[in-house]
C-alpha cells in the first residue's frame, strides 16, 4: 500500500506538542549549555538571561537574578512547545510530516533556524553587534540543535503517537 493511501488516526496532541516540545526543548537547552560553556565559558544561567534579554533588555535581564534564568527557561521551552504545535496541526493537513519524520524534521529544524535568526532574534531587544564575527563551528551548531535536537524529537513523537487505522 503506497504511503500516501494509508489511513490514518490524527497524531496524539499531547504527546506531539507537549512530549516533543519539552524534549525539544530539553535537548536544545543542554546543547547550548555545554556547547557555549566548553567554547566560552558562558554558565548556564547566563544562557538563560540572555534568553529572557530578547523579551526585557540585556541591562534587566543581568539585573533580574534566578527571575531572569526563570524567564529564559519559560520563553525557551514556549519557543520549542510553540514549534511543536505548529508541526501538530500541519501534520494533521499533510500525512508526509508525519511518514516520513526525519525529511520532515529537517525541514522544520531548518524553518526553526531561519525563522529564530531571521525573524525572531532580529525583532527582539537582544543587543544588536554589527561587528560580531561570522562563526562556522556556531552555525554547524545551531543547523545540528536545530535539526537533530529539535526537528527529530518533534518529528519522532509525532510519528510515534499516530496509529494506523487497520
Amino acid at each position: 500500500m503506497a504511503i500516501s493511501t494509508v489511513p490514518i488516526t490524527r497524531p496524539q496532541a499531547a504527546l506531539t506538542i507537549w512530549g516533543g516540545g519539552l524534549l525539544a526543548g530539553l535537548l536544545n537547552g543542554v546543547h547550548a549549555i555545554v556547547y557555549y560553556g566548553v567554547k566560552s565559558g558562558v554558565s548556564a544561567p547566563s544562557i538563560f538571561r540572555y534568553i529572557a534579554s530578547g523579551l526585557i533588555g540585556s541591562h534587566a535581564a543581568r539585573q533580574s537574578g534566578w527571575a531572569g534564568v526563570v524567564l529564559g527557561v519559560a520563553l525557551h521551552l514556549s519557543i520549542a512547545l510553540g514549534a511543536a504545535t505548529v508541526y501538530y496541526f500541519a501534520a494533521l493537513k499533510f500525512s508526509l510530516l508525519i511518514w516520513r519524520p526525519f525529511l520532515s524534521g529537517t525541514v522544520l529544524g531548518l524553518g526553526l533556524y531561519v525563522v529564530m535568526y531571521h525573524i525572531v532574534i532580529p525583532l527582539s531587544a537582544l543587543p544588536k553587534n554589527p561587528h560580531a564575527a561570522f562563526s562556522i563551528a556556531d552555525f554547524i551548531s545551531e543547523i545540528f540543535a536545530h535539526v537533530v535536537l529539535v526537528g527529530f524529537p518533534i518529528a519522532l513523537l509525532a510519528r510515534r503517537s499516530t496509529r494506523v487505522k487497520p
